[in-house]
């Protein structure tokens, strides 16, 4: 019998328009476009893959869709503003950013949005 925990996973991103999100992938975070079709695309980042697939209903969740795990979330930012990333400003009860960072034990995290309107993170590690 075949058992999920042995298959790989694929994490699906909406897009509502393919070839904006495919620039925006591409062009503004640098990652790697491994395969195309008319209807999706798929990324390798970071010896994982993901896919964006084309829906109008992209941009309408309200959390986190993905999150890369980066060592120098500083340094990560910067570069992303650099390429026009506007980082989000969240002061929610138990989340507040400074400077587009939220910290918390163990963990340092900030949030943008894509060219669709999902939300994605970079965070660090503090501890080990």
């Amino acid at each position: 019998m075949a058992m999920l925990g042995d298959a790989p996973l694929l994490a699906i991103i909406p897009a509502a328009d393919l070839a904006r999100a495919k620039n925006f992938y591409t062009e503004t975070l640098g990652l790697k476009l491994k395969e195309e079709s008319a209807q999706d695309l798929t990324f390798e980042c970071g010896g994982t893959e993901f896919g964006l697939y084309e829906t109008p209903s992209a941009g309408q969740a309200a959390h986190t869709l993905a999150s890369f795990k980066v060592a120098d979330l500083d340094g990560e930012m910067a570069a992303l503003r650099e390429r026009g990333v506007v980082f989000e400003e969240y002061d929610l009860p138990g989340l507040k950013t400074v400077n587009g960072v939220a910290e918390a034990e163990g963990m340092r995290a900030a949030w943008f949005k894509d060219s669709e309107g999902n939300i994605l993170c970079v965070n660090e590690r503090t501890t080990t």
